[in-house]
């Protein structure tokens, strides 16, 4: 099994994680996104999409971080990353969605570079741009963490897909300097993720490829 990352890339943090909940140690192969790795032909035979993460799996390579950690799950089931029940488990995905659907794709580093090059706009146009597009993400998974069952994590007793989408978006929003006081509840989770191993071992700053800022 080998994947393939960056380490400050929100998608790939989020495999690192699942990784982690499920003991499973990868080979590694950084992708430096800045330098624009992503883009070379041998990759892209990877990854037609040009993005991380890759995993190489098999013989095949599996892409997307959800469909990655969903494969993980189904094919290394203990701990499960997703409630037992079909209700739980739809309402965690949702949780999760929120995050990997709406909110990432619209602070990508391929979407802040093309608002940079073609709209003009400055580090701090940028970080008002994500802000705009986080908060009102945030809010509705404080709301949906609002509407459901008192549980130690979002969707039961352990972390899973829920929280391994929260962690590294929570750490976007500091990077953009975003507000989280409206989010206690989401600051709640995310310091308890970030008391357990595998989310603390899975941060940017412990990857091989790490750079300093």
């Amino acid at each position: 099994m080998t994947f393939h990352g960056y380490f400050r890339s929100s998608a790939s943090w989020r495999c690192r994680i699942a990784f982690g909940l499920k003991g499973i140690s990868p080979d590694f192969v950084p992708v430096h996104l800045r330098r624009g790795e992503q883009k070379a032909k041998g990759y892209r035979a990877l990854n037609p999409q040009a993005l991380v993460p890759a995993l190489e799996v098999d013989g095949t390579v599996l892409t997307q971080s959800l469909a990655i950690i969903e494969w993980l799950d189904e094919t290394h089931p203990t701990p499960p990353l997703l409630p037992r029940d079909p209700l739980g488990r739809a309402h965690a995905r949702a949780f999760a969605q929120v995050i990997a659907c709406d909110i990432h794709p619209l602070q990508n580093l391929r979407v802040l570079r093309y608002l940079k090059a073609r709209f003009g706009q400055d580090q701090d146009g940028l970080d008002a741009w994500c802000r705009h597009w986080i908060e009102p993400g945030l809010a509705a998974c404080e709301a949906l963490l609002a509407g459901g069952p008192e549980a130690a994590f979002a969707f039961g007793d352990a972390p899973g897909l829920a929280e391994i989408c929260l962690v590294p978006q929570m750490a976007s929003a500091d990077g953009f300097g975003l507000d989280l006081a409206p989010f206690p509840r989401l600051r709640a989770l995310r310091g308890r993720c970030e008391a357990l191993p595998a989310f603390a071992d899975a941060h940017p700053s412990k990857q091989p490829d790490a750079e300093a800022d």
